[in-house]
């Protein structure tokens, strides 16, 4: 099986979901059922494809780059097709792989208007390939083609099938993602000429550029060439202050939106930082690291405080997001193993848990037809299935010890007590303080809309409306993201297994 997934598994992950969206534009718009089974098929080859490459990975050697494939691609500049996977990039793949097919599933019945499955499920599998060849790609010309890719169906994805304020939300998101792209490339090519070539040409290699590490590069050159990738990858995260598009991107989004967006898209702003910007430019990160730890915390506590200001439901998850992103920025920002695996369980942990948040949120809103928590009441009596998913996700991501939301934060906070040599521990650990004092604001503000939206008794407005629980398709849907928010849980191990030896390898420069 190994020479069999080193010959396409890798490609056949990233493209398969192309071409399913070719076959899809040659199906007529009006044919729904088979739309919908195309779209489906696609992503479930590619999760067999995936289950496939996590079967065959060799946990005992996640560091190695497995089932790489390096082909030339651009010659002129030496840009090749290099894609491969390592211990840094497979959960964050499993991830992609798993929530794509359920999101597919959710909206079998649950299609925003402009009603028009067609392209919405065509939009849904450009953006499976872009994410996943985000996660794989070990070349930096072919790691931005990727990482812009997903912009576009986002983009039109809030813009056609968002709420009122679609056409605002979209045109921010798109405005702040090119601003930050423009910078990034600006450092991809500072990078690609300053660094030294190889057989006589320059190199876009992100392994051959981490061997390099910046080295005899001025530090004044490493930090503004870090600063520009710091622009690119912090406003994807996206880090406090460049969060604003954030809440408006998650609240006009349709449900299935806001799931891949929370679920993985702000995920490729953090895996930027540990695949790229910190290995090739050591200098540069260890003096960034102060700063990004200052914003994470800030996040942390201005995400939380933001939440207590909310009337919306989904608004509010999108501030908790900022806070949570706030704790995998803090522990990459301590340039350590440990901090660095916490905040990879805390890009997964986090995908599961706002992803489920977002599900709910959106079929509170089906079946409601509205957000606005003061409306909102006793869904515990009226649907309690769903409320009682709304909590156990409410206390998975407050984090509750023996729920995956725990291993996303503890260790990320704990972690800043011992940053990397040469950093100020002292700061560091009033990080930790202030981080630690972020959980318990979370816990208020979580606690508060679970206490809400499913306690008490109906509002008048629907205390006569008989709400339909759950359909088929929700349990299809959810259950895999319950069954691992629990798992993960109890086994953390099962990723830090996986994320750490890769991890090491990564921070060479600052592990002794």
């Amino acid at each position: 099986m190994k020479d069999l997934l080193n010959g396409w598994g890798i490609t056949a992950a990233v493209f398969l979901p192309l071409v399913g969206a070719l076959v899809m534009l040659a199906i007529p718009k009006s044919e729904e059922t088979l739309h919908k089974v195309v779209a489906l098929v696609t992503s479930l080859a590619v999760f067999v494809v995936g289950v496939a490459l996590l079967w065959d990975f060799n946990y005992d050697h996640t560091a190695v780059l497995q089932y790489a494939q390096d082909k030339s691609w651009i010659e002129l500049i030496n840009a090749r097709y290099f894609v491969a996977i390592d211990g840094i990039s497979l959960p964050l793949i499993a991830l992609t792989m798993l929530v794509v097919p359920l999101v597919i599933i959710y909206s079998w019945d649950h299609f925003p208007e402009p009603h028009n499955p067609k392209a919405f499920l065509l939009l849904i599998l450009v953006l499976e390939t872009g994410m996943i060849g985000t996660f794989v790609a070990q070349d930096l010309l072919l790691f931005f083609v990727f990482f812009e890719l997903v912009l576009l169906p986002m983009y039109f994805m809030i813009g056609v099938w968002g709420g009122e304020q679609r056409k605002y939300a979209s045109l921010k998101f798109f405005l702040y993602a090119a601003f930050g792209s423009a910078l990034m490339i600006v450092s991809i090519l500072a990078v690609y000429f300053l660094s030294p070539t190889v057989g006589g040409q320059h190199t876009f290699s992100i392994p051959a550029l981490a061997d390099w590490g910046g080295a005899g590069l001025a530090k004044s050159t490493a930090l503004l060439i870090f600063a520009g990738f710091f622009m690119g990858f912090g406003i994807k995260v996206p880090m406090f202050p460049f969060h604003t598009w954030l809440p408006d991107a998650h609240t006009q989004a349709p449900t299935q939106g806001s799931v891949i967006l929370a679920a993985v898209l702000l995920k490729l702003g953090t895996y930027g930082f540990v695949r790229i910007a910190i290995p090739i430019l050591p200098v540069g990160a260890k003096s960034w690291a102060p700063i990004i730890g200052l914003l994470a915390v800030i996040g942390i506590i201005y995400g939380a405080l933001g939440c207590l200001a909310q009337t919306d439901m989904k608004r509010l998850i999108a501030f908790s997001s900022v806070a949570h992103m706030g704790y995998v920025m803090l522990g990459i920002a301590t340039l350590t193993p440990f901090g660095t695996n916490a905040a990879i369980f805390g890009m997964v942990a986090h995908g599961l848990i706002t992803g489920m948040l977002f599900f709910l949120a959106g079929s509170v809103k089906d079946r409601f037809h509205t957000l606005e928590i003061k409306r909102l009441g006793g869904l515990l009596l009226q649907a309690p299935r769903m409320g009682w998913l709304l909590g156990f996700s409410v206390m998975a991501s407050l984090g509750l010890p023996g729920l995956a939301g725990f291993w996303g934060e503890f260790p990320a906070i704990l972690s800043a007590y011992d940053p990397a040599e040469g950093l100020n521990t002292e700061l560091f650990r009033v990080f930790m303080v202030v981080a630690a004092i972020g959980t318990v604001f979370a816990a208020v503000h979580l606690l508060w809309l679970l206490q809400r939206v499913a306690f008490g008794t109906p509002t008048e407005e629907f205390e006569d409306e008989h709400i339909h629980d759950m359909h088929l398709t929700d349990y299809i849907a959810w259950t895999p993201m319950v069954v691992l928010i629990v798992v993960l849980g109890i086994f953390p191990g099962l990723i830090f297994k996986v994320t750490n030896q890769a991890v090491v390898h990564s921070l060479s420069a600052f592990v002794s």
